[in-house]
């Protein structure tokens, strides 16, 4: 076995990739896995997940690089490049995720709160309010990718062809979105 940080060529790659696929070779999943999941953990860092969060993504691409061993073809990429792609793809998924959340937060704001007391009651009403005024406040077609992107879970490219905006232009106006609710709101929704 090799070491982690001892190169793999893309040849050592390649067979260690077909190891996997045509016979589950656990020790060539160990050799890839020892040199790529520092190097993906490191990309990931570098492009802004934080530490814990690049750990878990690097393991998830090295998983899906056992389950999808069969489908790596390597008249199309090297190995490296189709890993990297692969972790690339799931550090974008996991951000949309987690954007997604965020928003949702605000928006189950909007739905009524079961209250147990009169006070309960009147804290909903009013952070209800507060979202409302928030939303209120978002110009038209910021308020239409937010809907688009989060209640009709469009892809960002579709939202641009659909809108006949550059995709550029969908994702400012998101950001854009999503830092006014936050400021509006603040932390004490």
């Amino acid at each position: 076995m090799r070491n982690g940080d001892e190169p793999i060529t893309p040849q050592r790659a390649a067979n260690l990739v077909r190891a996997i696929a045509i016979r589950q070779d656990r020790e060539a999943f160990k050799e890839l896995f020892a040199f790529y999941a520092p190097r993906i953990q490191a990309m990931l860092m570098k492009s802004g997940a934080a530490g814990e969060i690049a750990e878990d993504l690097a393991q998830e691409t090295l998983i899906a690089v056992w389950r999808k061993a069969g489908s790596y073809d390597p008249d199309r990429a090297t190995v490296s490049a189709w890993i990297f792609t692969i972790a690339r793809n799931l550090r974008i998924d996991r951000f949309r995720k987690d954007r997604r959340s965020q928003l949702h937060q605000v928006y189950e704001l909007l739905q009524p709160a079961e209250s147990e007391s009169p006070d309960g009651a009147h804290e909903a009403v009013e952070r209800e309010s507060r979202v409302r005024a928030a939303l209120d406040g978002l110009p038209a077609e910021q308020i239409r990718v937010v809907e688009l992107s989060f209640f009709e879970d469009i892809a960002h490219g579709e939202i641009a062809r659909r809108l006949g905006i550059p995709l550029g232009t969908v994702k400012s106006r998101l950001r854009l979105a999503m830092a006014r609710l936050r400021e509006f709101l603040g932390d004490g929704t």
